[in-house]
């Protein structure tokens, strides 16, 4: 009777034992399955014990990528928000990538915060201090962004749906191509970038002039020597602009749109020969959205590319 007692006593005791390898097992697969790591542009290597769940953005395109994968943003950039991120109106200001209200992030507890390559690298030892981690991503050209969506997507355990945004920028930059091959001749464009006073074209490593030529135009400025502070950026060359005759002149700035184009008019304007430059003679000398040019428009990008590409086409 005692042997039967003892026997079914560890069977029992087995039997839970079995149990709880079991439940640890699961416990343990289960944090394995949520742990994320990514790398950033910087080669940074970031590990997070599950998905982060409260993410400060420092630009309004990390902001729109976050939101496109329904990630929760607990701080934006102190910025004018695009229509598109209307809803994310009363999430917490916390600066921008050019100057971090360092006080919000903390009081926010981010997990994750979302910078600029090279802008915040400074940043980092400042933001690990107060225990959250900066992922820092660039954004000067169209596959910098696809990039964003990827990595965001990793960061969120969203990768379809990052795949499934890059699989309709893919979709409207095939159509362009095939488009802009079909043409005679591309328009050729100046792409100027500033504010009140000071101007800079746009060169083809800038995610403007990256836009530009996707969308199908020449980018007149393409051979300007890069100003070592903007190496996006070329000084305007009145002359060379003259000489080159675009037929097309787009303004991108953060100011007031009609004051730094009749600024930027006047300025040019000092040279009797540009009135004889086509895009002033054909009134195309545009100022072009800032939410889409003035910044990075995160999954708007497919925005920006069909209006430079409808601007292009137009008679």
């Amino acid at each position: 009777m005692r042997s039967r007692l003892y026997l079914l006593t560890l069977m029992t005791v087995l039997m839970l034992g079995c149990c709880a390898c079991g439940n640890m097992t699961s416990v343990a697969t289960g944090n394995q399955q949520a742990a994320v790591s990514v790398t950033d542009s910087t080669g940074r290597s970031l590990h997070f014990g599950s998905v982060p769940q409260r993410i400060v953005a420092l630009g309004n395109g990390e902001a729109d990528i976050i939101f496109a994968l329904g990630g929760h943003l607990v701080g934006r950039p102190t910025s004018e928000l695009p229509h598109s991120l209307e809803p994310l109106q009363e999430v917490k200001q916390i600066g921008t990538a050019h100057e971090v209200d360092l006080e919000q992030i903390t009081l926010l507890r981010a997990d994750v915060v979302l910078g600029n390559d090279p802008m915040n690298t400074k940043d980092i030892p400042t933001i690990n201090n107060i225990g959250s981690q900066l992922l820092l991503t660039s954004a000067n050209s169209v596959a910098d962004i696809k990039q964003q969506i990827r990595l965001f997507g990793q960061l969120l355990q969203k990768e379809t749906e990052a795949s499934e945004i890059i699989g309709q920028i893919n979709g409207n930059l095939a159509e362009y191509e095939k488009a802009s091959q079909a043409e005679s001749a591309k328009p050729k464009v100046l792409l100027v970038y500033g504010a009140p006073g000071t101007f800079m074209a746009a060169l083809p490593n800038s995610l403007g002039g990256n836009i530009l030529e996707l969308a199908g135009g020449v980018n007149i400025a393409a051979n300007y020597p890069r100003l070592q502070s903007y190496p996006q950026y070329a000084q305007l060359s009145n002359e060379r602009i003259v000489e080159a005759n675009p037929q097309y002149i787009f303004v991108m700035t953060h100011a007031n749109a009609e004051l730094v184009k009749d600024s930027f008019m006047k300025e040019m304007s000092e040279n009797a020969a540009w009135n004889n430059i086509d895009a002033v003679k054909q009134s195309h000398v545009e100022i072009l959205p800032n939410d889409l040019f003035g910044t990075n428009p995160g999954t708007r990008i497919i925005d920006a590319l069909k209006l430079m590409r409808d601007k292009l086409s137009a008679e």
